[in-house]
């Protein structure tokens, strides 16, 4: 159930190519959460919003090539330390990639923030979604505590 904030400077992206990168973006992070990113329930509340900076920066001057962040926002217990790395690792090469080669191929021009939201701080369709609601969705309803209760708690000591 990721949410997505990817910033593309303007023209940087032919619009095929941002088009299959925001897809691609979309089965990545859902893969990393844990889910089937071919799954249409987990695919329909898995949204990127797509910001176009006029211009972009480099220690106050113009950047010489596109510059990219990317921002991936999901419920707490979602992404561990091994996730977290994975996710900043495929979605780096998932933005060059999408450049198709019309820029030198440089990691550096890529930032990616995996964020995760506390529990009971996510919100959509007028109430509060805990990660155990979500999991039932997708998971044993039975299971859906346990498993929520032990990925919230394995975030918090991977962060403490």
């Amino acid at each position: 159930m990721p949410m997505l904030d990817v910033h593309i400077p303007a023209d940087a992206l032919s619009p095929e190519a941002e088009k299959a990168l925001l897809s691609r973006l979309t089965d990545i992070l859902i893969g990393w959460e844990g889910f089937d990113p071919a799954d249409p329930a987990m695919r329909a509340v898995s949204w990127a919003f797509v910001h176009r900076p006029a211009a972009v920066f480099v220690a106050g001057a113009l950047a010489d090539a596109p510059r990219y962040k990317v921002v991936a926002t999901v419920p707490e217990g979602q992404l561990d330390e091994r996730r977290r790395a994975g996710v900043v690792a495929d979605v780096t090469e998932a933005v060059l990639d999408a450049e198709e080669g019309a820029w030198p191929r440089d990691k550096g021009r890529v930032w990616v923030f995996p964020t995760e939201i506390p529990d009971g701080y996510w919100g959509g369709n007028g109430r509060v979604t805990r990660l155990a609601d979500i999991l039932r969705r997708v998971t044993d309803p039975d299971m859906a505590r346990t498993l929520a209760t032990e990925r919230i708690a394995a975030s918090r000591a991977d962060r403490a």
